[in-house]
């Protein structure tokens, strides 16, 4: 990564390698450990080389050029983009979605756009976005402006216009009350002669425990692009939303919850688990990161699948229970 700057303009870049190795074949019921949509319109990835058990691919993430004023930015290029209210399921988010299930990716994937920001105020913004996306169904435009603002505990937003050539809107907003923030979005969208209604709710706390600082989350997705069973989840994998990428989980009804604890100064444990309430599965995921120096962190938990396994990917039992057992290990260096 790097962020030169020179005056009023500077660029962002980011470039990314990923090797998987794997004894079997790939599953569609975990993240895609690191990898993100490779829809974006510039030819900025590839694959350098592939075979039956390994993939090693290449990214730029970011490539992108701001010019920034005292009251608008204007960035072009491959950029990060969220105008997402809650934290893990955000289905009301118009651009690439953050894979709850993915351990090596703590921020969003870049998307090719050109962003235009206005700050009329301290509290308030006003946002534009326009986005092209080669998806399997065809060279795809995303083209919207939000507004954001702020009252006292109270954070608003609403934004507009076409994803993926549907018109949609949506809004969205942060309530903070009694040391906890209150968060929830709402999408509209006309999408295939249907209008599709996307939406999350959820609450996040910290506590103090032992001296320690505990922080929850809980969020409850309901996502008219999922499935409503287990027999619908073959369709949902096969859908035009999940080829471009627009989905963070394959179920309709959708429970996010996430513990995190510092045990110690230098080691914190954490518990993210994912369950589909309409069929019953859930997709556990402990882990532990260690602060191995001032530029080195050290990462590792597990992934578990539970619920009716059914036939893979042909007649899936549930959506999470055919997910593999995987063991994963991390280490993170910053210079």
């Amino acid at each position: 990564m790097a962020t030169p700057a020179a005056g009023p303009f500077s660029a962002d870049l980011a470039y990314e390698n990923f090797l998987t190795l794997s004894t079997s074949g790939a599953s569609p019921f975990t993240g895609a450990l690191g990898e993100p949509s490779s829809n974006e319109w510039l030819p900025l990835q590839g694959t350098i080389a592939s075979g039956t058990h390994a993939v090693w691919t290449h990214r730029l993430d970011r490539l992108a050029l701001s010019y920034t004023t005292a009251h608008a930015e204007i960035t072009i290029g491959r950029q990060a983009i969220s105008w997402a209210t809650t934290l893990f399921l955000t289905p009301a988010d118009p651009f690439a979605p953050f894979d709850p299930s993915d351990p090596f990716r703590e921020y969003r994937a870049g998307v090719d756009a050109a962003r235009v920001r206005v700050f009329p105020g301290p509290f308030s913004e006003v946002d534009g976005a326009f986005r092209v996306a080669d998806t399997p169904g065809g060279r795809k435009i995303t083209a919207a402006a939000r507004g954001k603002a702020s009252l006292g505990a109270l954070e608003a937003s609403a934004w507009g216009g076409v994803v993926f050539g549907d018109p949609a809107g949506a809004v969205g907003a942060t309530f903070t009350a009694a040391g906890a923030a209150f968060r929830g979005e709402l999408e509209l969208r006309r999408s295939s002669g249907r209008t599709v209604v996307r939406g999350a709710v959820g609450v996040d706390r910290s506590f103090q425990v032992s001296g320690r600082t505990l922080y929850l989350v809980g969020e409850y997705q309901r996502d008219g692009f999922g499935a409503a069973s287990a027999a619908a989840l073959p369709a949902v994998f096969v859908s035009p939303a999940a080829a471009r990428g627009e989905l963070q989980t394959y179920g309709r009804d959708e429970v996010a919850l996430q513990a995190t604890y510092q045990i110690y100064p230098l080691i914190g444990l954490e518990a993210l688990s994912l369950v589909n309430l309409d069929d019953g599965s859930a997709l556990l995921a402990p882990a532990a990161s260690w602060s191995a120096g001032s530029n080195l962190t050290v990462r590792a938990g597990i992934f578990l699948g539970v619920g009716p396994e059914g036939m893979q990917a042909i007649a899936p039992g549930s959506e999470y229970g055919p997910a593999p057992f995987t063991l994963y290990a991390s280490a993170a260096a910053f210079f």
